[in-house]
C-alpha cells in the first residue's frame, strides 16, 4: 500500500478517487469508468510532476527519508549477483548497520560496503535504523583492505542519518573507527565509487563515501548534519528544521555546483520509492560508466585522483 507524505496529498486524492472508481468498475463490470479513470491518471502523473519539479529542500528530506524508498539490500539483490555478505570486525562483534561483502556486478568482482535501514519494523531495528558502531566502520576497513589486496574495485552504497551516537558505541571509539575507516577510504589503490542512496549524515557517511566518484540519486541528502540537529544548535529550536534545510545546501543539484558529488542519478517522477526498480536501474548503470571511466589507472593515479578530488572542494568557482 503506498504511503504518501503531507505535500502529496493533493495527487493522493486524485488516486484514492481513481481506487474508489476501479472498485466499482470491478463490481459492475461499467465500461464507461474506464475513460474517468484515464482522466485521472493522467491529472494525478501532471499533479506529481509539478509537485516534483519544485520540491524544497525539506520536502527532498522526507523524500530521502521516505519508508518505502530502495534500500543498500534491494540495490545488491538487483545489481550484484553471487553476493557473499561479510560479518565481524575480527574485534569486537558484527553490526549490521552496515552490510559488506563480495559479489559480481555486470560480470566483473566488486567489493560492496553500505548501510541498510531496514523495510519493516523488524529489519529496522536489527539493522539499527543504518547507524552504525564502530565495528560496522571496522567491518568496513577489513572488506576495503581485503578488497585492495586483491585488486577489487569498491562501492559504497551510503544510507544513514549518522554514525550510532550511544554510550556503547562513544566507548568503543567511533570516531576513531569513522576516521581509520575515511583514511582506508583514501588509501585504496583501486577504483571506488560512492552513491548516496537516501540520507548521507555525517561522519557517518563519509567514512565510507571518501571515494573516486561520488554519485547521488535526485532526491537524497546530503550533509554534516541532520536538518533537526542544525536547527537545535542554531536556534535551539528543532521545529526550524525546514530553515536549517534550505540554508544548509543539502540538496543534490547545491552539492555538485560546491564539487562534493560528482553526478546525479536520475530518479523517476515521484521518488525512487515510486518505481524501485526503475531507479535501481538508473544507479546501475551511472555505477557502471563511473567504474569505466577509471578502468585504465594504475594504483598510484587512483589514488591521487581521488585526493586531488577532496582537496579541490571549496576551492572551486561557484
Amino acid at each position: 500500500m503506498r504511503s504518501y507524505l503531507d505535500f502529496e496529498k493533493p495527487v493522493a486524492e486524485i488516486e484514492a478517487k481513481v481506487d474508489e472508481l476501479r472498485a466499482v468498475q470491478a463490481g459492475t463490470g461499467e465500461v464507461q469508468v474506464e475513460e474517468e479513470i484515464g482522466r485521472l491518471e493522467a491529472k494525478a502523473a501532471q499533479a506529481l510532476k509539478d509537485l516534483y519539479a519544485s520540491l524544497t529542500p525539506w520536502q527532498k528530506t522526507q523524500v530521502a527519508r521516505h519508508q518505502q524508498r530502495p534500500h543498500c539490500l534491494d540495490f545488491v539483490n538487483a545489481l550484484v549477483s553471487d553476493f557473499v555478505p561479510f560479518a565481524g570486525d575480527r574485534k569486537f562483534g558484527d553490526d549490521e548497520a552496515i552490510i559488506g561483502g563480495f559479489g559480481r556486478f555486470q560480470g566483473e568482482s566488486i567489493c560492496v560496503i553500505g548501510h541498510e535501514k531496514g523495510s519493516t519494523t523488524e529489519a529496522r531495528l536489527k539493522h539499527n535504523f543504518g547507524m552504525a558502531r564502530p565495528e560496522g566502520y571496522r567491518k568496513a576497513v577489513r572488506l576495503m583492505d581485503m578488497a585492495d589486496r586483491f585488486h577489487i574495485p569498491v562501492l559504497a552504497l551510503v544510507d544513514t542519518a549518522g554514525a550510532y551516537p550511544g554510550i556503547g558505541a562513544e566507548e568503543r571509539g567511533q570516531a576513531e573507527a569513522i576516521a581509520r575507516s575515511t583514511e582506508a577510504c583514501l588509501n585504496l589503490r583501486v577504483p571506488n565509487v560512492a552513491v548516496i542512496l537516501g540520507e548521507g549524515g555525517s561522519g557517518g557517511a563519509i567514512a565510507i563515501a571518501t571515494a573516486n566518484r561520488v554519485l547521488m540519486l535526485e532526491h537524497a541528502i546530503y550533509s554534516v548534519i541532520s536538518p533537526e540537529g542544525a536547527a537545535s544548535i542554531l536556534w535551539h529550536d528543532s521545529t526550524k528544521a525546514q530553515e536549517a534545510a534550505t540554508n544548509m545546501k543539502i540538496t543534490a543539484p547545491d552539492l555538485l555546483k560546491f564539487g562534493v558529488i560528482d553526478e546525479i542519478v536520475p530518479e523517476p517522477v515521484g521518488g525512487a520509492h515510486r518505481d524501485p526498480a526503475a531507479a535501481i536501474a538508473a544507479t546501475g548503470n551511472a555505477i557502471a560508466a563511473a567504474f569505466a571511466k577509471m578502468k585504465d589507472l594504475d594504483g598510484d593515479a587512483v589514488r591521487r585522483v581521488r585526493r586531488d578530488k577532496f582537496l579541490a572542494i571549496g576551492r572551486s568557482p561557484v
